[in-house]
Protein backbone atom coordinates (compact mmCIF):
# COMPACT_ATOMS: atom_id res chain seq x y z
CA UNK A 1 0.00 0.00 0.00
CA UNK A 2 1.89 3.33 -1.11
CA UNK A 3 1.20 6.21 0.32
CA UNK A 4 1.34 9.74 -1.25
CA UNK A 5 1.59 13.24 0.49
CA UNK A 6 0.02 16.43 -1.93
CA UNK A 7 0.38 19.50 -0.08
CA UNK A 8 0.53 23.58 -0.61
CA UNK A 9 2.88 25.48 1.91
CA UNK A 10 3.18 29.13 1.94
CA UNK A 11 5.21 30.32 4.84
CA UNK A 12 7.32 26.64 5.32
CA UNK A 13 5.04 25.43 8.43
CA UNK A 14 3.04 22.73 6.34
CA UNK A 15 5.76 21.95 4.16
CA UNK A 16 7.31 20.36 7.79
CA UNK A 17 4.41 18.48 8.91
CA UNK A 18 4.28 17.12 5.48
CA UNK A 19 8.22 16.25 4.98
CA UNK A 20 7.69 14.92 8.79
CA UNK A 21 4.79 12.87 7.55
CA UNK A 22 6.70 11.21 4.63
CA UNK A 23 9.93 10.34 6.64
CA UNK A 24 7.97 8.65 9.19
CA UNK A 25 5.64 6.97 7.05
CA UNK A 26 7.38 6.33 4.30
CA UNK A 27 5.31 8.23 1.61
CA UNK A 28 6.44 10.30 -1.00
CA UNK A 29 5.06 13.89 -1.65
CA UNK A 30 4.36 16.34 -4.42
CA UNK A 31 4.08 19.93 -3.50
CA UNK A 32 1.60 22.26 -4.95
CA UNK A 33 2.76 25.33 -6.24
CA UNK A 34 0.01 28.39 -6.60
CA UNK A 35 1.14 30.43 -9.48
CA UNK A 36 -0.76 33.95 -8.18
CA UNK A 37 1.89 36.10 -5.89
CA UNK A 38 0.36 35.34 -2.33
CA UNK A 39 2.89 37.83 -0.76
CA UNK A 40 2.58 40.90 0.95
CA UNK A 41 -0.73 42.54 3.34
CA UNK A 42 -2.92 42.95 -0.34
CA UNK A 43 -2.08 39.96 -1.55
CA UNK A 44 -2.62 37.98 1.44
CA UNK A 45 -6.44 39.50 1.92
CA UNK A 46 -7.44 38.52 -1.63
CA UNK A 47 -5.99 35.34 -1.08
CA UNK A 48 -7.90 34.82 2.21
CA UNK A 49 -11.29 36.17 0.30
CA UNK A 50 -10.08 33.43 -2.53
CA UNK A 51 -10.09 30.72 0.16
CA UNK A 52 -13.56 32.10 1.73
CA UNK A 53 -14.97 32.07 -2.02
CA UNK A 54 -13.28 28.52 -2.72
CA UNK A 55 -11.63 30.14 -5.92
CA UNK A 56 -9.82 28.02 -7.94
CA UNK A 57 -6.03 29.47 -9.10
CA UNK A 58 -3.03 27.95 -10.96
CA UNK A 59 -1.28 25.57 -9.93
CA UNK A 60 1.77 23.71 -11.12
CA UNK A 61 1.60 21.12 -11.50
CA UNK A 62 -1.51 20.72 -12.75
CA UNK A 63 -2.34 17.31 -12.35
CA UNK A 64 -0.76 14.63 -10.06
CA UNK A 65 -0.83 10.86 -11.20
CA UNK A 66 -2.38 8.55 -8.31
CA UNK A 67 -2.47 5.58 -10.26
CA UNK A 68 0.40 4.00 -8.29
CA UNK A 69 -1.30 4.63 -4.44
CA UNK A 70 -3.56 3.29 -2.10
CA UNK A 71 -3.31 6.36 0.09
CA UNK A 72 -3.82 10.10 -0.32
CA UNK A 73 -2.36 12.35 2.31
CA UNK A 74 -3.99 16.41 1.90
CA UNK A 75 -2.50 18.48 3.52
CA UNK A 76 -2.74 22.88 3.43
CA UNK A 77 -2.82 25.94 5.57
CA UNK A 78 -5.85 27.59 6.86
CA UNK A 79 -6.88 30.98 5.40
CA UNK A 80 -10.13 32.54 6.82
CA UNK A 81 -10.88 29.09 8.25
CA UNK A 82 -10.71 27.22 4.70
CA UNK A 83 -8.41 25.34 2.57
CA UNK A 84 -6.66 27.31 0.24
CA UNK A 85 -7.49 27.60 -3.61
CA UNK A 86 -4.67 25.33 -4.31
CA UNK A 87 -5.13 22.70 -2.83
CA UNK A 88 -8.70 22.80 -3.70
CA UNK A 89 -7.68 23.20 -7.27
CA UNK A 90 -5.65 19.80 -7.53
CA UNK A 91 -8.39 18.14 -5.17
CA UNK A 92 -11.04 19.06 -8.04
CA UNK A 93 -8.70 17.61 -10.41
CA UNK A 94 -8.14 13.93 -9.01
CA UNK A 95 -10.06 10.99 -9.74
CA UNK A 96 -10.01 9.99 -5.77
CA UNK A 97 -12.32 6.64 -6.30
CA UNK A 98 -11.25 3.78 -3.89
CA UNK A 99 -8.54 6.21 -2.52
CA UNK A 100 -8.03 6.15 1.30
CA UNK A 101 -7.52 9.99 2.27
CA UNK A 102 -5.89 11.23 5.18
CA UNK A 103 -6.01 15.70 5.70
CA UNK A 104 -4.59 17.50 7.90
CA UNK A 105 -4.80 21.19 8.31
CA UNK A 106 -2.19 23.68 9.53
CA UNK A 107 -3.13 27.19 11.84
CA UNK A 108 -2.65 29.94 13.47
CA UNK A 109 -5.55 29.64 15.27
CA UNK A 110 -8.12 27.22 16.05
CA UNK A 111 -9.91 27.31 12.67
CA UNK A 112 -8.87 24.44 11.33
CA UNK A 113 -11.86 21.78 11.89
CA UNK A 114 -13.47 24.08 9.38
CA UNK A 115 -11.21 23.75 7.33
CA UNK A 116 -11.22 19.71 7.47
CA UNK A 117 -14.92 19.53 7.25
CA UNK A 118 -14.52 21.51 3.79
CA UNK A 119 -11.37 19.28 2.71
CA UNK A 120 -13.19 16.17 3.63
CA UNK A 121 -16.67 17.13 2.19
CA UNK A 122 -14.75 17.97 -1.16
CA UNK A 123 -12.40 14.31 -1.33
CA UNK A 124 -15.62 12.16 -0.64
CA UNK A 125 -17.02 13.90 -3.65
CA UNK A 126 -13.81 12.96 -5.50
CA UNK A 127 -14.79 9.26 -4.45
CA UNK A 128 -12.42 8.91 -1.38
CA UNK A 129 -12.89 7.46 1.89
CA UNK A 130 -11.73 9.39 4.78
CA UNK A 131 -9.79 7.32 7.53
CA UNK A 132 -8.33 10.24 9.39
CA UNK A 133 -7.75 13.85 10.28
CA UNK A 134 -5.78 16.44 12.10
CA UNK A 135 -5.35 19.60 12.71
CA UNK A 136 -2.01 21.18 14.08
CA UNK A 137 -1.55 24.72 15.50
CA UNK A 138 1.72 26.01 13.88
CA UNK A 139 2.03 30.04 15.37
CA UNK A 140 4.92 30.69 17.22
CA UNK A 141 6.36 27.35 16.98
CA UNK A 142 9.84 25.97 16.11
CA UNK A 143 10.88 24.07 12.91
CA UNK A 144 11.66 21.13 16.05
CA UNK A 145 8.50 21.67 17.70
CA UNK A 146 6.49 20.93 14.45
CA UNK A 147 8.56 17.99 14.00
CA UNK A 148 8.36 16.95 17.27
CA UNK A 149 4.31 17.86 17.36
CA UNK A 150 3.90 16.08 14.08
CA UNK A 151 5.33 12.70 15.25
CA UNK A 152 3.48 12.85 17.95
CA UNK A 153 0.36 13.20 15.95
CA UNK A 154 1.72 9.85 14.19
CA UNK A 155 1.87 7.96 17.20
CA UNK A 156 -1.28 9.33 18.65
CA UNK A 157 -3.54 8.60 15.69
CA UNK A 158 -0.87 5.24 15.22
CA UNK A 159 -1.08 6.52 11.58
CA UNK A 160 1.84 4.45 10.43
CA UNK A 161 -1.06 0.98 10.10
CA UNK A 162 -1.81 3.05 6.79
CA UNK A 163 1.40 2.54 5.46
CA UNK A 164 3.93 -0.26 4.21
Amino acid sequence: MATLIIYYSQGGSTEIVAKTLAKNLRASTVRIHDLKNRDGFKNKLFASINAFRESKTDIIPTKVDLSEYDTIIFGTPTWSGNPTPAILTIIDRCNLTGKDAILFATMDNNRGDANIERLEEKVKMRGARVIESFTIATKGKSPEKLVNDTEAIIEMKDLKMYTR
